[in-house]
């Protein structure tokens, strides 16, 4: 067993039969691993070691089980692909929340898994699970690395893939992810660009990377500014700092206008999960206020109606400062 547990450590806690038969295990000490909820079964021929202390699989280990069960050639593609660079934007289905639409990027174990596999291999087989969504893309040398010992599609492509494929504001929100966390640099959205062209999509689509800004730390942010723009208000800068009369950084704003004054926050789900943030915050706004700037604050509802957020940064910059 300790072999076998020192494979799982490179893999996210997941071995395959293949592997567990090399290091001298049979199908029968699997199956009694499995019935005693030691082992979890993640997908055919992957199993994830030391389960029984755990409430869910944990994200990665579940496509890593999915990769090492397809194809050997497989490739993770599309919001997968996405997910393992952390390139933020895509909203997956999750429970309501009060503040509007569910949160980015905590994506339950059952979501679907996107891969490339070869040949007949792309064709949707139940004994995948969680389900396996198989493609076939024409994947060059250039358009595949490797991550934790997974193959995937490069940040380059994944993008190229997924702005096809998506509207505008999530569009925008994975450009300008890939970017605050230098995934790609501003010169490679040509290659995005390049990547793109010619396929069905690609009219509609590349536009959007003049709208991309990498400032931006969250996909809220993006939207925030997206829909302020396309009211007629701009923000004049992103990260701003908000400095005292004493000439201290109090506060790093998501948004400002600054002939108005007026800075703009992008209120995510998590803002006010414990009584100690909302202290914190509420120092910070006060700061923010003693510093003479009006602030506005956005959630994700905001953002679900074309007009609101324009409506708000008019009704701050009508507000006396300080």
């Amino acid at each position: 067993m300790q072999i076998i547990r020192l494979v799982a450590e490179d893999q996210q806690g997941v071995v395959t039969m293949a592997q567990c038969r090399d290091a001298g295990l049979d199908l029968d000490v699997i199956q009694r691993l499995c019935r005693s909820r030691t082992w979890l079964r993640l997908s055919r021929g992957a199993y994830l070691v030391d389960a029984d202390d755990i409430p869910e699989p944990p994200r990665a280990a579940v496509i890593r089980a999915a990769v090492l069960s397809a194809a050997p050639c497989a490739v993770a593609v599309l919001d997968t692909a996405a997910e393992i660079h952390r390139i933020l934007g895509i909203l997956r289905p999750a429970p309501a929340h009060p503040s509007g639409p569910p949160p980015f990027e905590r994506v339950r174990p059952s979501a679907a898994i996107h891969l490339s596999l070869p040949g007949g291999s792309a064709r949707p087989r139940r004994i995948y699970e969680p389900a396996v969504r198989p493609h076939q893309f024409v994947l060059g040398p250039d358009d595949v690395m490797t991550v934790d010992g997974i193959r995937v599609t490069t940040p380059i492509r994944t993008l190229a893939d997924l702005l096809l494929r998506v509207d505008r504001f999530t569009g925008v929100s994975l450009v300008d992810s890939a970017l605050n966390r230098r995934l790609i640099v501003p010169d490679q959205l040509a290659d995005v660009r390049a990547s793109m062209a010619h396929r069905r999509g690609a009219v509609r689509a590349i536009p959007w990377m003049a709208e991309a800004d990498g400032r931006a730390e969250s996909p809220l942010e993006t939207r925030v500014r997206l829909r302020a723009a396309d009211g007629q208000v701009p923000p004049d800068e992103l990260q701003y700092r908000v400095v005292d009369r004493s000439g201290h950084v109090v506060a790093i704003a998501d948004l400002a206008w600054l002939r108005r004054r007026v800075v703009g926050e992008a209120d995510g789900v998590d803002a006010h999960d414990n009584p100690d943030a909302v202290f914190r915050d509420r120092i910070r706004q006060n700061a923010i206020v003693a510093a003479g700037f009006v602030p506005v604050r956005f959630t994700w509802a905001d953002t679900a109606e074309p007009d609101r957020v324009p409506r708000m940064i008019r009704a701050a910059m009508n507000r006396p400062a300080a």
